[in-house]
């Protein structure tokens, strides 16, 4: 399974240092990091793609980051059959 995550944010440089700073958290949540992809017409937007290791924790994961207030959409996804 896979996550799919868009993060909405007003300054990229300083998301971008804070989301690096925060791979051991991800990790924590079962988390991969497969790509990060920036938004062609919203360059301060990222999209993160993620290999799912353990859906309840990368919930909570999300729960936690949307907690903080972080703009952070995101949507769980496999493969189409």
């Amino acid at each position: 399974m896979q996550l799919l995550c868009r993060f909405d944010t007003p300054d990229y440089d300083e998301w971008k240092k804070t989301f690096d700073a925060d791979a051991e958290d991800r990790m924590n949540a079962g988390l991969t990091l497969l790509q990060l992809w920036r938004d062609a017409d919203t360059p301060s937007a990222a999209l993160a793609l993620f290999e799912v290791n353990d859906r309840k924790r990368a919930q909570a994961w999300i729960e936690k980051e949307t907690g903080f207030g972080h703009a952070l959409t995101a949507d769980f996804l496999k493969p189409a059959l």
